[in-house]
């Protein structure tokens, strides 16, 4: 791996991890199309690969920590004080940490069975194309289903935190975007539209964190970082974390005014072109 691939991989991550276009897809497309470009096989890369994929993840995940950095602060005092003095039970903003950690295990109960399953198709671009189409249609769906809410709630309820979470969980397949699954999850329920992709967002915290946790600890059992490019990651990183930033910040002031056909189009033509050109080579 080279600075230049990881810069460029930097951009797409930060690009895709937000907007409901599958982060996972893209650098699977990304890694690909650079893999047929320099004759490399697709089934090439090795752990090195594995952990650049973490770190862009980690990356991504600063940028939520920097741009909602106040949120989290009021959130956790909030919280602590609305538990400290009992009035957790009526205050909607008290309860969204217990909103994200209920997120965060329906995630882990459905991702957990299904990441074995979904592991090889990285080096599947054709399959992953297929679901990028999936993601497109189910964005259309979407849209088509929350026309029938006329008044949007923006209180979350544990009800529909276990339902995005189970989304959150599906997404473990490459090409199914984590914040499209969320976001439509959410918007199917009749939540506001900026309500949705904040707590997207905020969700998106604890399973980033277990997973790069999960993965270091297993490469290191294995002495996996042995001969990495160190910076070549770091840029990598560094970049997925700026780009992500800026992305939260104007995709936020879009969806809130917006719908996201735009996005559902996009992905099935990119999906439709990964099926059939990875397909035929």
């Amino acid at each position: 791996m080279d600075i230049k691939q990881a810069i460029i991989t930097g951009i797409v991550q930060g690009l895709t991890e937000f907007l409901p276009i599958s982060s996972s897809g893209h650098l699977v497309l990304t890694s690909s199309i650079y893999k047929f470009v320099t004759g490399q096989p697709l089934s090439s890369g090795g752990s090195e690969e594995v952990f650049f994929d973490i770190m862009l993840h980690v990356g991504t995940l600063l940028a939520v920590l920097i741009y909602f950095r106040h949120d989290i602060v009021k959130l956790s005092g909030t919280f602590y004080s609305a538990w400290k003095d009992g009035s957790i039970k009526t205050d909607p903003e008290a309860k969204i940490p217990f909103y994200i950690a209920i997120g965060t295990m329906a995630t882990v109960a459905i991702a957990l069975p299904l990441k074995s399953q979904f592991e090889s198709l990285i080096h599947n671009p054709s399959a992953v194309g297929l679901i990028l189409i999936f993601t497109g249609t189910l964005l259309f769906s979407t849209e088509y289903i929350s026309q029938k809410f006329k008044k949007r709630d923006t209180l979350i309820g544990w009800k529909r935190a276990i339902i995005i979470g189970l989304a959150q969980g599906l997404a473990v397949a490459p090409g199914l975007s984590r914040s499209g699954t969320t976001i439509a999850a959410g918007l199917a329920s009749g939540l506001d539209r900026v309500t949705c992709a904040r707590y997207s967002f905020l969700l998106s915290i604890p399973i980033i964190l277990m997973v790069a946790i999960f993965h270091s600890f297993e490469l290191s059992l294995i002495g996996g970082f042995a001969g990495f490019n160190w910076t070549a990651i770091l840029a990598g990183t560094l970049v997925s974390s700026l780009v992500g930033y800026y992305c939260i910040k104007y995709f936020i002031i879009f969806i809130s005014k917006n719908r996201l056909n735009i996005f559902a189009v996009y992905c099935c033509v990119v999906g439709l072109a990964m099926a059939v050109f990875f397909s035929l080579h």
